[in-house]
């Protein structure tokens, strides 16, 4: 079976991308400014967007640049590692099946969210340059582990031309806008 992200079916889950935790991070940079590229697209398109915040008193809130691209959003505050409980109702309610997963730290966060997902029979992608761990050796154990548990390798572009689908679309060059 060939599993496709479409606008319609799409919920972006942003797991922990928080002021903290960033300077720690391997490749902080792109990974915000991919996060971010991902919220602004999934706003464009009208893809729901559900954000954590691994115990933010500690960690920080949401890194500045997600918090532009998404406006008016409330975070789920959580302190297990999988994000799956904590956002369990608001993915169940979006009515969408395929999630795409970014976020902090591949290997703990965003790997347990995913694994949890994945039983729950979801579909998820994982949007490999938009997640990272404080060191590059756990960052590639989190994402090697998602794909062997079933999650669908992608990156940030592929999966924005994915969503868009067509140069035609009325989204395309301001979309363009943001990966160029």
């Amino acid at each position: 079976m060939i599993f496709r992200l479409t606008p319609e079916n799409s919920l972006l889950l942003i797991l922990d991308v928080q002021t903290r935790l960033l300077p720690e991070i391997w490749e902080a940079q792109r990974i915000e400014r991919n996060c971010a590229i991902l919220a602004r697209v999934a706003r464009r398109l009208e893809i729901p967007v559900v954000v954590t915040e691994q115990n933010s008193a500690r960690l920080g809130g949401t890194a500045n640049a997600i918090q532009e691209a998404l406006g008016g959003f409330s975070p789920i505050e959580k302190m297990s590692f999988s994000g799956f409980h904590s956002t369990k109702n608001q993915v169940e309610m979006s009515g969408r099946k395929t999630i795409l997963l970014c976020g902090l730290e591949s290997h703990i966060c965003v790997m347990q969210s995913g694994l949890d997902l994945i039983e729950a029979g979801y579909t998820v992608f994982a949007v490999g340059d938009a997640m990272s761990s404080r060191q590059e050796p756990n960052r590639r154990i989190g994402w090697e582990r998602l794909k062997l548990a079933g999650a669908i390798p992608t990156s940030t572009e592929s999966a924005v031309f994915e969503l868009m689908q067509t140069a035609e679309s009325p989204h395309f060059k301001a979309i363009l806008g943001l990966i160029k």
